[in-house]
């Protein structure tokens, strides 16, 4: 393996490998009125991080799937960081995962065997460490490497969290810093240190078992996690949802250290234009902003933090929680406020 770069195997990487959200919205057209399922509680109405389907009065099962092409070279640690990914979008429904399935497409004829073993290996080291069987799964040869889970998790549905339940005046809290993508790209050009690697794995690797601790507090009115759209792009989901505009506060955003020098010198994935080019014209950014913090809100973040909108008087609450699980740059980010759905940052 030693020979085997994962990340030349493939054209894009993590949750960089994302459809553009202009493109997205092109291709699965205009949101369709909600079928008539009454016990579907999410669906696909506001671009949430699950489907959710009510099974009585105390049970939901949460559903999702998430894969992408690799963002590391070490096989085991890219296993690691899908499947990590993947689970994020249970804790972001304030659920708590219960089984998952491996998606597993792989190159047979570039890479060795050891090398695809060491990958679902890392992948079934995280749902251990999550308390969770990873129970089976489908394969195929493939062009490119992709690995990535179905999850499976269950929650009270008095005590699922949306994406669309902010209300105005709410707290925006985050729960892990930004920067990524940018360490991402930084890697792939031989440009990253030991140091930022480390930061990458350690950040990329942490589950966000917070979410179902957050479930519990009335106070926390709407979840989601940051991942492929970036901070902008998944707030401004938040804000279409709830119907509100929201205000970022940039000298609040928790940044990941080693990609601060980085961003500052050019580093990121393609996937910043993207997704500056799908939603930038929904984001007022103040004059004194430079280009380089308007890219890193963009950021294509892979397995990146929660984005939580709490009451004012529950923020301190939960900062607590999140800090207790280990989220130690867990942040007041800014608020919801009245208005059109558009993120103003300053």
């Amino acid at each position: 393996m030693s020979e085997v770069k994962l990340t030349q195997l493939s054209h894009g990487g993590g949750c960089g490998c994302k459809i553009a959200p202009a493109l997205l919205q092109q291709i699965l057209g205009e949101a369709k009125e909600k079928l008539p399922f009454a016990n579907l509680l999410v669906g696909t109405e506001t671009s949430d991080d699950a489907a959710v389907y009510r099974l009585n009065d105390s049970q939901a099962v949460i559903a999702t799937t998430d894969f992408f092409m690799p963002i590391v070279d070490d096989p085991f640690d890219f296993g690691r960081i899908a499947a990590t990914n993947a689970l994020s979008d249970v804790y972001a429904m304030g659920g708590t995962p219960i089984m998952a399935l491996a998606i597993v497409g792989m190159p047979i004829n570039k890479l060795p065997v050891e090398g695809i073993r060491a990958i679902l290996q890392g992948g079934e080291s995280v749902c251990e460490a999550a308390g969770i069987p990873l129970a089976g799964g489908h394969s195929i040869d493939s062009t490119e490497p992709i690995y990535g889970l179905v999850a499976i998790g269950i929650v009270h549905p008095d005590r699922l969290k949306k994406n669309s339940g902010a209300r105005a005046g709410d707290r925006l809290i985050l729960g892990k810093g930004l920067g990524v993508g940018v360490l991402a790209a930084a890697l792939k050009k031989g440009a990253l240190s030991a140091d930022g690697y480390a930061q990458l794995i350690a950040t990329t690797t942490k589950l966000n078992t917070v979410g179902s601790a957050l479930s519990a507090l009335n106070g926390v009115h709407a979840l989601t996690d940051v991942t492929g759209f970036g901070l902008l792009g998944h707030l401004l989901e938040m804000c279409r949802g709830a119907g509100l505009g929201a205000e970022v506060k940039f000298g609040q955003v928790p940044i990941l250290s080693e990609a601060l020098p980085l961003v500052q010198q050019g580093y990121g994935p393609g996937a910043i234009d993207r997704n500056l080019a799908s939603y930038g014209y929904e984001v007022d950014c103040a004059p004194q902003l430079e280009t380089w913090q308007r890219r890193l809100l963009a950021d294509a973040q892979t397995s990146g933090g929660l984005l939580a909108a709490v009451l004012p008087e529950a923020a301190d609450e939960v900062l607590d929680c999140f800090r207790n699980a280990g989220f130690e740059q867990a942040a007041v980010i800014g608020e919801m406020r009245q208005g059109v759905p558009r993120v103003a940052v300053s």
